[in-house]
């Protein structure tokens, strides 16, 4: 599996979620300019999150997104799977080889890639942040939050 920009952009969209208050939703503008994020493109990713149930958007004139569920409630798995980022084998490692050595690597690469799709799922929006903030704090930035 690859992260591709699509999956990326949708979990850096996610992590400066976490940062907003939850009575005041951020717009896709503010989103785009903090996270450099075409805005257009953005809100194609935030509609295929907010079907996806995890973003909610308000309308109206101090409208904008907000997460749907608390960040330790939401995987990178799910953000990656809502916009349509495939967390399946490759075609070449679907097919089992006939040979025995070969027989080893499509083992092994089965069960790397199943730990790889779990990790995903347990990995959340929360454990990021933290992390960013962590290192944000070990390398004494400031509090601003670009992923």
């Amino acid at each position: 599996m690859k992260l591709t920009t699509r999956g990326h952009y949708s979990v850096k969209a996610l992590l400066d979620l976490t940062l907003q208050h939850k009575d005041c939703p951020a717009s896709v503008r503010a989103i785009a300019i903090r996270q450099d994020i075409p805005a257009t493109y953005l809100e194609k990713l935030l509609i295929e999150m907010r079907r996806a149930g995890l973003v909610k958007s308000i309308r109206g004139t101090q409208g904008g997104y907000q997460l749907a569920r608390e960040p330790a409630k939401i995987s990178i798995g799910e953000i990656l799977e809502a916009v349509g980022e495939t967390i399946t084998q490759s075609p070449e490692q679907i097919v089992e080889p006939a040979q025995a050595e070969d027989w080893v690597t499509f083992s092994l690469w089965r069960r790397l890639h199943q730990k790889l799709k779990e990790s995903l799922y347990s990995i959340t929006l929360a454990d990021l942040y933290y992390d960013a903030r962590s290192r944000q704090a070990s390398s004494g930035e400031e509090a601003n939050f670009i992923v």
